[in-house]
């Protein structure tokens, strides 16, 4: 009888078996818990000579998004482009997304999220914390942006300079609004008002968006021949917004304004291969912008910024 011939690679197939089948009569040890979705709270960059740092102050999902995005539009066209883009209708995750530039000479924040717990928790995370910010930039006064600026009474950023639009203060300095009230109200006479084309820092300069709300403010970061725009809500989705441009969105306050802002900022962001900062772009918020069709698309920043 001949011996059956077993070759070096059966040998190694059945070798490997072994383990498997001493693993699978094995009860495990333990089991890990789930621990959820999570993510980071900063994300840095280079820009020249500047650093600078998105931090994730909050995130939340929001039903019903076709009640706050594409009001011009109807439920088969927020669909479709729904579809195309792989995300669901019934549900959006919101992300707020405030930015600190540390120039060199100066740490500037621009925007302070909801609430001062989680604007000071990401400032944290990034190995900053609120006595070192030497400017509070506001960009506009929805509560997102001013809701981290006080808390019980207490300035959160108590050694900043705080600056904000001209325009935009005095748009709610009349209006009633509580967060308003509560938030900026109290810091007005420590407040620079500044206007279109003002020059916060060297390298740092205030452009007009406005539409979204009446003074709503971008801000162009320049350093060693880059540039990065903080456009905070000139688009408020991806998608919805962004890529759909002529899309009516329900937090723009002038919504034909804020339109012909969205078409302007895409259009020099794209024409010019400008990186830009959304604040309630998919976290960490940054990318650049590519025509698509009538419309844009998002392209989301790999590791352009950090060489």
């Amino acid at each position: 009888m001949k011996t059956p011939f077993v070759s070096r690679r059966h040998m190694l197939m059945g070798a490997a078996a072994l383990p498997l089948a001493a693993a699978a009569s094995r009860p495990a040890f333990a089991a890990a818990e789930m621990m959820g979705v999570g993510s980071t709270r900063f994300n840095r960059m280079t820009l020249g000579n500047f650093e600078v740092t998105t931090l994730l102050a909050a995130t939340r999902p929001v039903e019903d998004p076709h009640s706050i995005f594409g009001l011009n539009v109807d439920d088969e066209a927020f669909a479709s482009a729904s579809q195309k883009a792989r995300i669901p209708t019934d549900v959006s995750q919101f992300f707020f997304t405030p930015t600190v530039v540390n120039t060199g000479s100066e740490l500037i924040l621009f925007d302070t999220g909801t609430d001062p717990g989680g604007i000071t928790d990401a400032l944290n995370a990034a190995g900053y914390s609120p006595d070192q910010i030497d400017k509070v930039v506001i960009s506009h006064m929805h509560g997102d942006h001013i809701g981290g600026l006080m808390g019980d009474e207490s300035v959160t950023f108590a050694n900043a300079e705080h600056i904000t639009g001209a325009v935009e203060f005095d748009a709610w300095d009349m209006s009633g609004n509580e967060t308003f009230e509560a938030k900026m109200r109290p810091l007005a006479e420590r407040t620079t008002m500044i206007d279109d084309g003002h020059a916060i820092a060297s390298g740092i300069t205030a452009m007009a968006a406005f539409g979204h709300t009446p003074g709503h403010m971008a801000y162009m970061l320049e350093s060693e021949g880059r540039q990065l725009l903080l456009a905070v809500d000139f688009a408020n989705h991806y998608v919805w917004s962004l890529a759909n441009p002529e899309w009516e969105v329900l937090f723009d306050q002038d919504k034909q304004a804020a339109v012909e802002t969205r078409k302007r900022l895409l259009g020099m962001l794209e024409s010019d291969n400008i990186p830009f900062v959304g604040y309630h772009m998919p976290w960490p918020g940054v990318g650049y912008v590519e025509t698509q069709g009538d419309g844009y698309r998002y392209v989301p920043h790999s590791y352009q910024l950090m060489l």
